[in-house]
């Protein structure tokens, strides 16, 4: 039963990609209807699979000597990920039947979006480093075709490519992670490199641990990768809530937590991690502060989020990482959602032609406040409880430097969270904006998604259950619901960082006839650029495009003699490799 209910979390998105495909966009309606019907269906299938999560291999298929086998090991973490990605994507296809209405098309983008869901599923249940890289791969052509989706607007083409460059940085780490792997082993399977790290040349598994790193942050969008996903909000906005919440970018996180225990003893490996998590989590909370794009200024505050997730896994706080990946995916997505709702309704994506907007989208002002808090930190949505339990083990197993950068960026998340959401739905309308009522399937996604938000931090129990049982090589803790709790309530720590949230909060409400539309905004330049990042980036298109250019002399144009020169080269390596033998 396990390995049909795998084969249809990823099959079925991907059958009803391919029909999507083929189906006419002069039958709108109908693929309307087979996309939401194909999401929900893989959404389903992803919440059968949870009783039975199992540390088993449950499809174990020879690929060949060079391939390896294909497997699938549905273990709590990686059925916990299948169902954020299913579920909420599910929502997301939902939502778009209002979103996209009208748009060109559609057998386009339902087509990607289903893949996109499927290649989440299989890249988090494959047991194969080797076939999570292929996975991996799928959804970076996802993203880079749905990012892209509106073809004919350079900025959306651009962001396209750009997330595609990058997080191919990215591949590059992980598939060199697979081959040292099997160099040395004679295996792709996770569980063989994990159970054998102490037997491993130091030297090649810190290859791996750093390679795999390298591929988390570009995935995840850290530091020093962490200028792409802004320039991803030309996608469509559900787009944006799919590859934010749910899909692209957890799957860096998901890389890190998998492979903790085979790399926790690396030397430098877990002081990286924690490092990039808090350089990330700082200076995209600092851009956040003067954003005036909306969909911009949460994707920052996604960047950010996600840098406490990777803090998290640096300072062994692998529970709380994952926990925290849960309440983000939930929230995030809602708000993402309700932006849309507004942006679709509204016709802009400028908060500084806002305000005012609550009083004609009530039911969309009530929902995104709801993230809001829970993006805050606040009690008792399930941001809070998450978020606090991160604290807590930085501060109790991590640097006490690292665990004052994160309080700081609490204080500043909930300063730009405020400020977002006070300069679109209150104040004065600063613009006569035609502002339309919101589609009944746009408030069906919010519904559910505001009620995860109350909700989900409920399941901390259970979770952290399954996990002990099926991760055989983390070594969960199980922790019930309750003990959470006390735990959280009952920790000085958290009134401190309670403290520093309603600080950032008063900041902004002393001055925020000046901060609501960034009229103090003197560091806007360092927002924009990246904080230098952005002509990092051109300096290295530049250089690349200037050796294209000088590599350009090497083609003759006569076959004969770049037949000679491929030639010459493989004689070369074969002497070299001869040589070394």
């Amino acid at each position: 039963m396990t390995a049909i209910l795998v084969s249809l979390v990823i099959g079925i998105p991907w059958i009803g990609a391919l029909i999507l495909w083929r189906t006419s966009d002069e039958a709108p309606r109908l693929q309307h209807t087979l996309a939401v019907a194909f999401s929900i269906a893989a959404g389903l299938s992803s919440l059968a699979l949870l009783p039975y999560a199992t540390s088993n291999t449950v499809i174990d298929i020879p690929m060949g000597s060079v391939f390896g086998n294909l497997t699938f090991t549905p273990d709590g973490l990686a059925v916990t990920l299948t169902i954020i990605a299913c579920v909420i994507g599910s929502l997301a296809v939902i939502f778009s039947v209002d979103y996209m209405k009208g748009e060109a098309q559609l057998s386009r983008y339902y087509a990607f979006v289903l893949l996109f869901i499927g290649a989440m599923a299989g890249l988090v249940l494959s047991g194969s480093i080797l076939f999570m890289f292929f996975f991996w791969e799928i959804t970076a052509l996802c993203s880079y075709a749905l990012i892209s989706f509106y073809n004919d607007d350079p900025k959306a083409v651009a962001g396209g490519i750009k997330a595609l460059i990058i997080t191919q940085v990215g591949g590059v780490g992980l598939l060199a992670g697979a081959l040292i792997t099997y160099a040395t082993l004679g295996s792709y399977q996770i569980s063989d490199l994990i159970n054998n790290t102490e037997s491993m040349p130091a030297n090649l598994l810190g290859l791996i641990a750093f390679g795999f790193l390298l591929a988390a942050a570009a995935k995840s969008a850290q530091f020093p990768f962490h200028t792409w996903l802004p320039d991803a909000m030309e996608a469509p906005t559900p787009i944006s809530a799919l590859i934010h919440a749910a899909t692209m970018v957890n799957a860096g996180v998901y890389l890190l937590a998998r492979f903790y225990p085979a790399f926790v003893h690396v030397p430098g490996w877990a002081l990286s991690v924690t490092i990039v998590g808090l350089i990330s989590a700082l200076i995209t909370a600092f851009m956040a502060l003067t954003a005036t794009d909306l969909k911009r200024a949460l994707a920052y505050s996604t960047v950010s989020q996600l840098g406490y997730m990777v803090y998290a896994i640096g300072v062994g706080g692998f529970f709380a990482s994952q926990f925290h990946l849960l309440s983000h995916a939930v929230f995030k997505a809602l708000l993402f959602l309700a932006a849309g709702a507004v942006i679709h309704a509204a016709g802009t994506r400028d908060m500084r032609r806002m305000g005012a907007l609550g009083r004609q989208m009530p039911f969309v002002r009530n929902v995104f406040i709801l993230g809001a808090l829970a993006l805050m930190g606040l009690p008792i949505l399930n941001g809070f409880w998450s978020k606090e339990l991160i604290l807590e083990m930085g501060l109790t197993h991590g640097p006490l430097w690292a665990y004052v950068g994160m309080l700081l960026v609490a204080g500043m998340t909930a300063f730009y969270t405020l400020r977002m959401t006070w300069l679109v739905f209150f104040g004065k309308a600063r613009e006569a904006l035609h502002v339309h009522e919101t589609g009944i399937a746009m408030k069906i996604s919010l519904g559910l998604l505001a009620i995860g938000t109350f909700t989900t931090w409920l399941l901390a129990g259970p979770f952290s259950h399954m996990l002990q049982q099926t991760l055989v090589f983390h070594s969960v803790t199980e922790l019930t619901t309750l003990e959470l709790v006390e735990e959280i309530l009952f920790t000085p720590a958290t009134y401190g960082a309670l403290a520093v949230v309603t600080l950032g909060l008063g900041i902004f409400w002393l001055g925020r006839k000046q901060a609501a539309v960034g009229k103090e905004a003197r560091f806007d330049i360092l927002s924009r650029e990246s904080f230098g990042f952005e002509w990092l980036n051109r300096q290295v298109t530049s250089l690349t495009l200037q050796a294209g250019s000088a590599l350009q002399k090497t083609q003759t144009g006569k076959l004969n003699w770049n037949v000679m020169g491929i030639l010459g080269a493989l004689l070369a390596v074969l002497a070299f490799l001869l040589w070394s033998a």
